[in-house]
């Protein structure tokens, strides 16, 4: 069998195989189409990484309804320090701690005393100007995003596992094909060394059937290397790499009659999942660049305390032993805190410009997915169409190849 006609035979198979309609089981421990797709889908990692930061994205959303909540805070501490203090001002830090009352004659870094205290203070926002809601609009839209992003690795995972399926079972009847062709080259040869002993037909035609029998070997040997590595990828797509699989491609070979879906079937069918993805970021990008327009606000907050108090310290000097190891002295106050920071000003503007930029990249994004997918659905339907095509004369050409083979063994 020469190259061309191996190639030829290999595309009536892929052919065939495309035809059927991918209702394989897994038969005797081998591993049908579907079963193939269903471990893709459970196994494959890059899903449950999607999944992972599906949920990831999910709680975020619950923590920005959360926010909608009162904060509480609950704090104590406990001292032992000296109780000397000094007039005058600084700017607030974290190094030094502070320290409330008068200066107290001559200090004395020798002597401590206890202190203690401990509160409780609500803080609340009573309006905010649509912030806290816009924030759970982007958390929303950050959900749907990770929700498009795992069916579209869903579907490439699917996608994935068919197609190194559908390789597998070619390359194993590409396989079958090459061992015929060896089996008719080793019949040929013994025919013509017949021929050739009893001298009726030049030595040469034995020379040129033994190196035609040779390359048919070579090319079942390539065949069955091909044949094998495609049932390595076929494993490694469907999670289970380094494992032996074996397929079962009984029924992909059966004569069924496909249909090209019509324009209005394409068009009610589901969104592509790369469409949604790019449509999804967008929305993303719009959320952020209106959480982004309610963020240069004042901020309101109301805040109710309750604290206590208590020191071994006196104002007259004295140093009253255990005094100051619980608080003893209560207070409460509440009040409304109004900040506006103007100088932010200039960081907004240029924050909005460049989030109007980013949106305006991933609406061009979304178009440039819709015209590709636009144009993957109508090489498509190029694609079916000559399938469908070559198809229907498939039945013909193995009828015929089948009768000239039976003419053959008879003469």
């Amino acid at each position: 069998m020469s190259r061309d006609r191996l190639s030829s035979s290999l595309v009536l198979v892929l052919l065939l195989l495309l035809a059927a309609k991918g209702r394989v089981a897994c038969q005797d421990g081998r591993l049908g189409l579907e079963r193939a797709v269903e471990l893709a889908r459970r196994n494959y990692p890059v899903i449950l990484a999607k999944r992972a930061a599906e949920g990831a994205a999910a709680a975020g959303a619950d923590a920005a309804r959360a926010s909608l909540l009162p904060r509480v805070e609950l704090d104590w501490q406990q001292t032992r320090g000296t109780r000397n203090n000094i007039f005058g001002q600084f700017f607030p830090q974290s190094a030094i701690p502070p320290i409330s009352g008068p200066v107290i004659g001559e200090p004395s870094f020798g002597e401590s005393a206890w202190g203690s205290g401990g509160g409780l203070i609500v803080t609340w926002e009573p309006f905010d100007f649509g912030q806290r809601q816009a924030e759970r609009a982007l958390a929303g839209r950050v959900v749907a995003e990770a929700q498009a992003s795992l069916a579209l690795t869903e579907m490439e995972a699917a996608l994935g596992a068919a197609d190194a399926f559908l390789r597998a079972a070619a390359a194993a009847e590409v396989v079958r094909a090459a061992e015929a062709n060896v089996a008719r080259m080793e019949t040929f040869a013994l025919t013509v060394q017949t021929l050739v002993s009893n001298e009726l037909r030049p030595g040469a035609d034995g020379s040129r059937v033994e190196v035609e029998l040779a390359t048919a070997r070579n090319r079942l040997i390539e065949a069955r290397e091909r044949a094998e590595l495609a049932l390595v990828t076929l494993a490694s797509s469907i999670g289970l790499a380094g494992e032996a699989v074996r397929i079962d491609v009984a029924e992909l070979a059966a004569d069924q009659a496909g249909g090209s879906p019509s324009e209005g079937e394409a068009a009610r069918s589901q969104v592509h999942p790369l469409l949604l993805l790019r449509q999804s970021s967008a929305a993303i990008s719009l959320a952020r660049q209106e959480l982004l327009e309610k963020s240069f606000r004042p901020r309101f907050q109301w805040q109710t305390a309750l604290f206590a108090r208590g020191t071994g310290a006196r104002i007259d000097g004295r140093i009253l032993g255990t005094r100051g190891l619980f608080p003893d002295t209560p207070n409460w106050a509440t009040g409304l805190l109004i900040s506006f920071a103007p100088t932010d000003l200039f960081r907004w503007r240029a924050a909005r410009r460049e989030e109007e930029r980013l949106r305006a990249a991933e609406e061009a994004r979304v178009a440039a997915a819709r015209q590709s997918l636009q144009a993957d659905e109508a090489r498509a339907r190029a694609l079916h169409t000559s399938a469908e095509a070559y198809r229907s004369l498939a039945p013909r050409q193995l009828s015929a190849a089948r009768e000239t083979e039976l003419r053959v063994r008879k003469r």
